[in-house]
C-alpha cells in the first residue's frame, strides 16, 4: 500500500485538532496536487513543520481538484483549518501565484475521517525524510521504511474505519472505504458532473449545487450515486417534490406549480425530457433505487 506523508502547516493543524472535524481540506496555493496516483482511501499523513518536525496525524484520501476561495470556504468552512472567511482569505493570498486575483483557484485536498494524535503519540525521525522535502512524499509498505513507518502509524491509529480483526488490522495494509461528509459530496457531485447542471446543462459554477436524491434527514448517504448536481432554483424545486427524475432519466414537472403560483412554464417546457447532463463514469450516475425513492417519496405529480 502506497501512502502520503504531506508537510503540513502547524497552526492549520493546531487548530483542526481542536476542532475534531469528520473531513478537511487540506488546501494549497496553487492548483496542482504534489502526489500524482493516490488511491481513493489511501492515508493521507500530517507531517508537521520546524519546531516540530514529527508526524502529528493524518486522514484518508478522498479527492484532489481544484475550485474557486468562495466556494471552497463555502462548502467547508471552518474545516478549511481557519476561524473565518476573511482569515482564511488572508493566509491563502499571502501565498497564491496571483494574490489579487478576485476569487483564485485554490488545491483542495479532502480527506475524511481525520485523525490527530496527542504529542505522546507523535512520530518522529521517519526513515526516508530529508530536511529538502517541501511538500512530501510517499512512502511504501512493500518496501522497508514505508512497512517501518506503517507498523509505528498502526500503533497510533484507533479509527473505526481500520478493519477489527487481527488479520486485517496487523497483517497487510489495506485501502478503506472513505465515509463522505457534506463537503467531500459537494465537490465529488460537481466534478462527476463535469459543473453541468444534470437537468439544463447550465455551467454557471456559483449556482451549482449537489442535491441529495434521498435526502440525508431520511438517512440518506453521501454517495455520489445519491447526488445531482442542479442549479440551484431547481435544487429547491426538487428538495420540495416539485421536480423529479424518474429511473429512466426524464424530469418530470408537478402541475402544483402552476396551481398554487400560476406560473411555471420555465420548468414545464423541460417535462418529459432526458436529463441534459449525467457523470461519464457509469458508477457515479444516480442510483435508480434513490430517484424511485423520490418520485413516490417526494414528488407532488
Amino acid at each position: 500500500m502506497r501512502f502520503w506523508l504531506g508537510v503540513t502547516d502547524n497552526a492549520w493543524f493546531e487548530f483542526l485538532s481542536r476542532e475534531q472535524p469528520d473531513e478537511v481540506n487540506f488546501w494549497q496555493p496553487s492548483g496542482k496536487a504534489p502526489f500524482v496516483g493516490l488511491q481513493v482511501g489511501a492515508p493521507f499523513l500530517f507531517k508537521l513543520k520546524r519546531p516540530y518536525n514529527h508526524i502529528g496525524g493524518g486522514g484518508y484520501f478522498v479527492k484532489f481538484s481544484t475550485f474557486p476561495l468562495s466556494m471552497v470556504w463555502e462548502t467547508f468552512g471552518r474545516k478549511n483549518g481557519a476561524d473565518s472567511r476573511s482569515t482564511f482569505e488572508t493566509m491563502i493570498r499571502r501565498l497564491a501565484p496571483n494574490p489579487r486575483a478576485q476569487d483564485p483557484d485554490i488545491g483542495c485536498t479532502i480527506l475524511t475521517a481525520p485523525f490527530f494524535w496527542s504529542r505522546d503519540n507523535w512520530i518522529k525521525d521517519p526513515a526516508g525524510w530529508t530536511g529538502n522535502i517541501v511538500r512530501g512524499r510517499y512512502y511504501d509498505t512493500q518496501q522497508s521504511d514505508g512497512a517501518n513507518l506503517w507498523n509505528r502509524i498502526e500503533l497510533n491509529l484507533r479509527d473505526p474505519l481500520i478493519a477489527e480483526d487481527s488479520s486485517a488490522r496487523y497483517g497487510e495494509p489495506t485501502l478503506v472505504k472513505p465515509r463522505l461528509g457534506q463537503g467531500a459530496f459537494r465537490l465529488i457531485v460537481t466534478d462527476a458532473y463535469h459543473r453541468r447542471c444534470a437537468i439544463t446543462g447550465e455551467s454557471t459554477l456559483p449556482v451549482l449545487e449537489a442535491a441529495h436524491i434521498l435526502l440525508f434527514a431520511e438517512k440518506g448517504s453521501h454517495d455520489v450515486t445519491n447526488g445531482l448536481l442542479l442549479r440551484s432554483d431547481f435544487h429547491k424545486l426538487f428538495d420540495l417534490g416539485f421536480i423529479t427524475v424518474t429511473p429512466e432519466l426524464n424530469v418530470e414537472v408537478s402541475p402544483k406549480i402552476r396551481e398554487e403560483w400560476f406560473n411555471g412554464k420555465t420548468y414545464y417546457r423541460l417535462h418529459g425530457q432526458h436529463v441534459a447532463n449525467l457523470p461519464v463514469e457509469i458508477s457515479q450516475q444516480p442510483d435508480p433505487e434513490f430517484l424511485r425513492w423520490h418520485n413516490e417519496n417526494r414528488y407532488r405529480g
